[in-house]
């Protein structure tokens, strides 16, 4: 971990996002000097503390890349750690998917690659979704060594990322495949809160989902375990709280949190969930705006195991979830009425 006297330096992408400013909160209580990777339209109203440095990394074009980091090891050293959380969640044109998250993410490591430009180790933030289908019957956990076979373009794209990394040898790495994140700010996880306090919960399918979650704090503690435990590398893990939930239940520790006396609770077809997803995918292209419901979200919406097995990261790391679902629930409602998201 960083001292005072002398601070590691470490690059946070994606700095600007819902986990990024997470990840920028928890190396700042660490003692980093931190370097936060945005864009120039990038909103900044969460990075304001004045110890943050920023940097515009421009990933699509790999020559001024390369300059701009090495423009900062000649001034500043190179990053002792660096956490590649920059990526696309939604968008209109799923090529886009795979540009932004698997192909910045090979110029970032191959600008990286040259012996003085080297980070002591590299943290890529995936996703649960780079393993597709699992166990939809006995809902049997992901493990680390089933066979990755995304059905999602965003999944896809997270993988190809994933295969960067690993091909790569220049530093060492580590992968770690979040579930469902939540905490204040998010955004998907908010629409079903806010759907909650109008007074319906309507769900996809007739079989429970089997749902996990991770509260964002949480995970950004599991991602700094990771970076400062020198003996890991080269290593992937799951990261989830432990516990199993369905989309019921969850639904329902939403109401009793809200207060919300009745909410109408129903399960709709598939058929009909994948005809809403078509039309909300059709009038994004139309706005050019990346909607939450796509026909990428129904295969996410579908899905009915969503289980990892988060054994190896806690017996690698000691990693024990310090907020469960009611807990962490309870912070973002909080948060999210604090903001006026919520009445």
């Amino acid at each position: 971990m960083a001292t005072n006297n002398h601070p590691k330096q470490i690059l946070i992408t994606g700095a600007s996002g819902f986990i990024g400013g997470f990840l920028v909160d928890e190396a700042l209580r660490r003692g980093y000097q931190v370097w936060a990777g945005i864009r120039p339209s990038s909103d900044r109203s969460h990075l304001q503390d004045p110890r943050i440095h920023f940097i515009d990394l421009p990933y699509s074009d790999a020559a001024k890349l390369s300059e701009v980091i090495a423009n900062h090891v000649r001034e500043e050293g190179p990053w002792d750690f660096i956490i590649h959380n920059a990526g696309l969640t939604k968008t209109t044109d799923k090529r886009l998917f795979f540009e932004v998250n698997a192909e910045n993410t090979r110029r970032f490591l191959d600008a990286l690659a040259p012996a003085t430009h080297r980070p002591k180790k590299f943290l890529l933030m995936s996703s649960l979704s780079s393993f597709g289908i699992g166990d939809e019957h006995g809902f049997a956990p992901f493990r680390l060594d089933d066979t990755q076979r995304p059905n999602t373009a965003y999944g896809q794209s997270k993988l190809l990322a994933e295969q960067y990394v690993r091909r790569q040898e220049d530093f060492p790495y580590i992968i770690l495949r979040s579930t469902g994140v939540y905490g204040p700010g998010e955004r998907d996880y908010y629409v079903e809160i806010k759907a909650v306090q109008s007074g319906w919960d309507l769900k996809a399918g007739f079989t429970p989902q089997r749902i996990t979650f991770i509260y964002v704090k949480d995970l950004a503690r599991a991602a700094f375990l990771c970076l400062e435990k020198e003996e890991l590398q080269n290593k992937e893990y799951f990261v989830a709280d432990g516990d199993v939930h369905t989309d019921g239940s969850f639904a329902l520790l939403v109401q009793e949190l809200l207060g919300k006396r009745h909410v109408l609770h129903a399960r709709l077809p598939l058929g009909l969930v994948y005809g809403a997803c078509i039309a909300c995918e059709t009038i994004g292209r139309m706005l050019h705006r990346g909607f939450l419901f796509n026909t990428d979200k129904y295969l996410i919406l579908k899905q009915r195991n969503w289980i990892c097995d988060t054994e190896p990261l806690c017996r690698d790391t000691g990693f024990q979830a310090e907020y469960d679902l009611r807990r962490g629930l309870t912070e973002a409602i909080a948060w999210y009425r604090e903001h006026g998201w919520l009445h």
